[in-house]
Formats: structure tokens, sequence, C-alpha cells
């Protein structure tokens, strides 16, 4: 049987997927326990009724919000991972910068979720637990920082957030770091890319250089 989220997937111009959208972005920008579904119906233009017909309850749309960003997350890392295949790891991890930095600003409800997830008091079940540290071993290994996703050390593990998670604050931050710096969304962007590899790059590649 199709799950709403098959179908909401295969036709972006529906109501589920209008639903969808609109849920992504308030969930990320108040968490699930600040949003009501009443929110994400009115925002849609359309009434809760119409809205659970759709999607049922609260907790079932959040779990396909949560679902659906791990799909699409899943699909930014193998893209990612095919343009970087091969390459010296400075080269790697300049273009992973880029391209997940460019990502998560068009789409920055996933790093705030993310961060939801990470440092909310009150935890919501969901699979956004059991999934990100699948996504830290697919990254860790696509650095070439591990063989395989099965077998990944405890540092790399820890370095990988490190990157992670310095990429998430910096944009679910936006609004709160940009007027520090007094620059306009392309500057910022800009910016955090520069000071990401600063930091980054020198430490993941000293061994290297040695």
């Amino acid at each position: 049987m199709t799950t709403p989220l098959e179908k909401a997937r295969k036709d972006p111009e529906s109501m589920k997927a209008r639903i969808l959208a609109v849920a992504r972005r308030i969930f990320g920008e108040y968490g699930f326990h600040g949003t009501t579904t009443r929110m994400i119906a009115q925002e849609v233009g359309i009434d809760i009724s119409t809205l659970h017909y759709h999607w049922g309850g609260k907790k079932d749309l959040y779990e396909s919000v949560v679902v659906d960003i791990n799909k699409d997350l899943r699909q930014k890392l193998i893209e990612v991972e095919k343009v970087i295949h091969g390459l010296p790891l400075g080269e790697r991890m300049a273009i992973s910068i880029d391209m997940t930095t460019d990502y998560l600003f068009d789409y920055p409800e996933v790093s705030n979720l993310i961060l939801f997830r990470y440092f909310g008091k009150t935890r919501q079940e969901g699979n956004f637990d059991s999934i990100i540290p699948e996504f830290t071993a697919d990254i860790a290994r696509s650095m070439g920082l591990a063989r395989d996703r099965k077998n990944v050390p405890p540092e790399t593990t820890m370095k990988v957030l490190a990157v992670m998670n310095s990429i998430h604050n910096f944009i679910s931050g936006e609004n709160f770091f940009r007027p520090m710096v007094k620059v306009d969304r392309e500057r910022y962007i800009a910016l955090v890319k520069e000071t990401l590899k600063f930091i980054h790059i020198p430490a993941f590649t000293q061994n290297e250089a040695k």
C-alpha cells in the first residue's frame, strides 16, 4: 500500500506535498511541541480536517517529515560522494563543505530539526536518533576516514560530528549570527564556507602533510 509520503514525493503539486512542505518549515522553526496542526493548516490555507484527511494526526505528519528529510539527506550524500570520489582529502573536504552548506541553506529546516533532536529537553519519538549515526558513518566512509560504514572508530565519528554540528549551527543560527557580522545573506553563506574550511581542512589533513 502506498504511504502518504510516497504519494507526496511522487506528486510535488498535490495537496499532500503542499502540506508536507509547509510542515517541514514549521516543524523546523518551532519543533514538534511548538507546532500545531492548526498552524500548518492555516499556513497552507486549508481547514484542519483536510490536513487530517491527508496526513492523520500531528505525530504521523511529523514522522513523515523526518523520513522525508532523511531521504533527501541520503540523496544529497550520494550526489556529494559521486563528485568527491578519488580526490585528495583536502579537496574532498572543500567540495563537501560547499555542497552540503548550499543544500542546508536552501533547506534550513533540516539543520533546525536535527538540532531540536539533539538539544530538546522533551523528546518526541522518531527515527532521527537512529539515522544520525548511520549518516555519520556514511560521511566517514565517503571522506576516506573509514574503510566501511560498519567499522568507524569513535575518534572518527567525533570528527565528523564536529564538522556537521558546526555547519548546522551556522545555518540554524543565521538570524542570530548574521546581524553580528553585519553582512547580507549571500556574503554570510560565503563566510560560513570560508570559516568551515579554515577550521576543518587543516585539522583533517594535518597527518597527510607529515
